[in-house]
């Protein structure tokens, strides 16, 4: 037997159970990952709060937990090739990541996806990466970011926040980043500078860049596009993750998933150079997964948060 997260039926933190189930096994063209840490996502709660969201992923109850993991390969099925017997991987696993043991196909789907972990990366860090990461580089991409512009990032200490903060630097942009007050500090320590969010942004902004904001990025909802556009930031420069409708015409809705090939490997190439730091907000034990996901889901975390095993 082994332990995984499970749920059985839609609704907060309390509807998470760690049980245990028979442990699975690689077959034809899968591996097994003997999964170390498991780093959260808020799309993780929200799949497992609305049924309409779980649907949209292709998630049926009763359902694992989680999407980023990493671990070690413990088994390789008959036809795999590319990984053997004690390779460290990361990557997604939709709907399965926070369990002992997960299989996942290779080459994998469309929503799953496995890699090598560099050596100097650690697993903790590994587990961080998939969604927040290709988020990351999805969104700055829309906007088509590019050195000498001023980009305004809503949301901009969460998980995917550190991860865009530090893209958009790299790329030679000024950063500032929409936070409260309490994390202002963390947010100058990734390069940002911070600004306050909530009614009067716009003006904030305006008086912090009076020269002007040339795109934006929201990661939250719509409340940093829409200043954006009152700040006169074309449509077409302004790009958001967690709203697709509603948006006015030419702001571009975007995810993980259009992330061009090779986004993560790069991103990992860029923490390897020390060029990006990913924050550990918080760690967890698996028996502790709705304490993690409280926290997780309370939108206030400085970075990420990861379960161990």
């Amino acid at each position: 037997m082994s332990r995984a997260v499970i749920y059985e039926k839609f609704g907060g933190p309390e509807v998470l159970e760690l049980r245990n189930v028979p442990e699975p096994h690689a077959g034809q063209g899968e591996v097994r990952v003997r999964v170390t840490a498991a780093g959260l996502n808020p799309v993780d709660w929200i799949l497992a709060v609305m049924p309409e969201a779980a649907k949209q992923f292709g998630i049926n109850l009763p359902s694992g937990f989680g999407n980023d993991f990493a671990g070690i390969v413990d088994e390789v099925g008959d036809g795999v090739t590319g990984f053997v017997v004690g390779d460290r991987v990361y990557g997604g696993a939709r709907g399965k990541a926070v369990a002992d043991f997960i299989v996942i196909k290779a080459p994998q789907g469309i929503q799953d996806q496995l890699l090598h972990t560099p050596t100097g990366i650690s697993d903790e860090i590994a587990s961080t990466l998939q969604i927040a990461g290709k988020s990351a580089a999805a969104v700055i991409a829309a906007i088509g970011l590019r050195s000498g512009d001023t980009v305004l990032i809503g949301g901009a200490s969460g998980g995917v926040g550190v991860f865009a903060v530090q893209i958009a630097k790299l790329a030679g942009a000024r950063v500032i980043g929409t936070s409260s007050e309490s994390t202002f500090e963390f947010l100058r320590e990734l390069g940002a500078e911070p600004v306050a969010y909530g009614a009067g942004l716009a003006d904030r902004v305006k008086a912090l860049a009076p020269e002007g904001v040339t795109a934006a990025i929201d990661l939250f909802g719509t409340e940093t596009a829409e200043a954006a556009l009152a700040l006169g930031v074309s449509p077409d420069r302004i790009a958001t993750i967690a709203a697709r409708s509603e948006l006015p015409a030419g702001v571009h809705a975007t995810g993980g998933a259009d992330a061009t090939p090779g986004a993560l490997e790069k991103i990992a190439d860029q923490i390897l150079a020390g060029k990006i730091t990913v924050p550990i907000a918080a760690k967890f034990p698996i028996e502790q997964i709705r304490e993690a996901v409280i926290l997780q889901s309370g939108r206030h975390v400085h970075g990420k948060v990861v379960v161990t095993f």
